[in-house]
């Protein structure tokens, strides 16, 4: 078996020493690389900078990456060198990047500048394409004000099945603080949107430091439901190794 796992979260660069990033630590993608491990696979982990690291093993390779132009190229370049039997893709993802930066004066600038050169249009969303992209440097710190512009980032869990149509994919979908209907609603229709075969469905407010509980979705509803981040890698891997040895049969 070759397993593929994303985990960790991406980090979006506002200048070259701030970022934007979110909590995900790894954790629950180092156990669920661990669970393939123990069942002889060979697993690819694309990592991001700051996670947690899966610890060194034989049959594991690891992909570090930073930010979500990096997962794009990485997740391509494996998918088109590798058949996966299974793609875990655990890694919290940003749902935006920043497109401009700007100061309380360039942003001024910017708004006097669009003025000045459309003086009979109204403000459009053409104003976004003519500011200038995250620089180069850090940003000073002698603004009152700093403005970021975020735009939104490819679905890159939808490259997946583009490449390895056959391959057995589980999505993540977290919410906060909802009713466990609504979640799981809400996590079949990721399911259907980015074609997984599952999802694991679970709720920030249910996430502690000793407590994680997370439910495995399909089209059908709830196939099981974990407690704690090792019995969520126990469940998924379980539940896809069965299928994966009927498939290879």
């Amino acid at each position: 078996m070759r397993i593929l796992v994303t985990l960790g979260g991406t980090s979006e660069r506002i200048d070259q020493v701030r970022e934007i990033t979110n909590q995900s630590t790894g954790t629950l993608g180092c156990l669920i690389v661990a669970e393939w491990l123990a069942q002889q696979a060979t697993v690819d982990a694309i990592v991001t900078t700051h996670a947690k690291k899966p610890a060194p093993h034989e049959q594991l390779s690891v992909y570090p990456i930073h930010d979500t132009a990096d997962l794009v190229t990485t997740m391509t370049t494996l998918l088109t060198t590798h058949t996966y039997d299974a793609v875990i893709h655990s890694m919290a993802v940003s749902d935006f990047t920043p497109s401009a930066s700007l100061s309380q004066a360039q942003l001024l600038e910017a708004l006097n500048q669009w003025h000045y050169t459309h003086p009979n249009e109204d403000f459009t969303a053409q104003w976004f394409d003519t500011l200038p992209h995250p620089v180069e440097n850090k940003l000073s710190s002698a603004t009152d004000h700093l403005t970021v512009i975020l735009k939104k980032t490819p679905k890159v869990i939808q490259l997946i099945k583009q490449y390895q149509p056959t391959t057995l994919l589980v999505g993540f979908k977290l919410l906060v603080q909802v009713e466990q209907d609504e979640l799981i609603a809400v996590a079949k229709k990721a399911q259907q949107t980015n074609q997984a075969d599952f999802v694991l469905a679970n709720d920030l407010s249910q996430i502690t430091a000793s407590t994680h509980v997370g439910y495995l979705v399909n089209e059908q509803g709830i196939l099981a439901q974990a407690n704690t981040k090792a019995e969520i890698a126990h469940v998924i891997v379980c539940t896809l190794v069965p299928i994966i040895k009927r498939k290879k049969a």
